[in-house]
């Protein structure tokens, strides 16, 4: 039985997340408190095998609730909030940073017309994340370092290249951590589709812009692809590229139920660039991108996978990993390693 401790400054809102989980046959919700402080002192009194946190409480907020539980007691944690402006998301963000495994949007009423979607993410989200063995984490927000060891492999040195990054579940801090080491003069765009609810995209960009110094954007079709520059996929759309060097957005079917998908972008980017791409396939559940990121390497493209000892869901990169798809299996400052190393002036 997972047991499940709700922190949110709304009774409404606590009782009925509450209400929610308890209606699974392998969840019970063992505490509600209303603040962050009382967060942390019932994680260490109650331990429970997750929290399911709101992100904007009195006293003590979901981010620094978050970083002082992970600080003292390492446990899961969700965040959750009901309000998607940018500036809200941007700083629910910041509880990533602080080690929180994943944001989600509220669940909404029953009479919503996402409320079965919502309800379902929700869930599935707290079984999944309740798994994770999570590590204490101290001097939040400091900056990674690259290890000294260098790949054992050779790495190659690609002209006109392109840097193409997938990821979902425990993607967002990776992708963190690779674009604060990414050197500013990277002779290549990134292109980065990230699975992320609805509504919290254009926060994901601000927080990236703001957090790793490494330029970000949101990607807008038909676009010049310039080199040094991030680009995110907007909600509901694939990202990929066309000839010429220029982003396109598509509105084709999803692929392995969502939209954007890993796979479109990758396989856009073999067709494009063949063997002068890189493919970067990171923390998520399911197998979007894996086929995808072998076909990139049946094009000579450089493939990198997140190895499993990092990555919150080894799903997607341990499938790329049993497809022989990823040349490396690195954890995250050794991918910005490896892109550094092979995309540079």
């Amino acid at each position: 039985m997972i047991q499940v401790l709700i922190a949110d400054d709304s009774t409404v809102a606590r009782d009925f997340l509450a209400h929610l989980i308890n209606g699974q046959p392998d969840m019970q919700v063992i505490g509600t408190v209303k603040n962050g402080a009382e967060a942390v002192a019932s994680v260490k009194s109650l331990r429970p095998d997750i929290v399911v946190m709101d992100s904007n409480m009195p006293i003590l907020d979901g981010f620094r609730a978050t970083r002082q539980i992970m600080e003292e007691v390492p446990t899961p944690i969700v965040i959750v909030t009901a309000s998607l402006s940018p500036e809200e998301v941007t700083t629910t963000f910041r509880a990533v940073e602080a080690g929180a495994l994943a944001v989600l949007a509220k669940p909404v009423g029953l009479g919503h017309p996402r409320f079965g979607q919502l309800t379902d993410t929700f869930v599935q989200t707290i079984r999944l994340m309740a798994e994770v063995k999570v590590i204490r984490r101290r001097g939040a927000g400091t900056q990674p370092r690259i290890p000294s060891n260098r790949p054992k492999k050779s790495i190659p040195r690609l002209q006109g290249s392109i840097v193409a990054i997938g990821a979902s579940t425990g993607g967002p801090q990776v992708i963190q951590t690779i674009l604060s080491l990414l050197k500013p003069s990277l002779a290549a765009p990134v292109l980065i589709v990230q699975h992320i609810s609805p509504g919290f995209v254009q926060g994901f960009v601000d927080w990236l812009a703001k957090t790793t110094k490494f330029p970000v954007k949101l990607a807008t079709s038909a676009e010049k692809l310039l080199a040094g520059q991030a680009y995110i996929a907007p909600d509901g759309v694939h990202l990929g590229v066309q000839s010429g060097g220029h982003l396109l957005l598509s509105e084709a079917p999803p692929e392995n139920g969502l939209r954007p998908a890993v796979s479109f972008l990758f396989r856009s980017v073999a067709a494009a660039y063949g063997q002068l791409a890189v493919g970067v396939l990171l923390s998520g559940m399911g197998r979007d991108g894996a086929a995808e990121l072998k076909l990139l390497r049946e094009a000579g493209a450089l493939t990198i996978a997140q190895d499993q000892a990092s990555a919150v869901i080894f799903g997607m990169p341990g499938e790329a990993v049993r497809l022989e798809a990823a040349c490396h299996v690195v954890p995250p400052e050794e991918i910005a390693r490896i892109i550094n190393s092979a995309v540079h002036p």
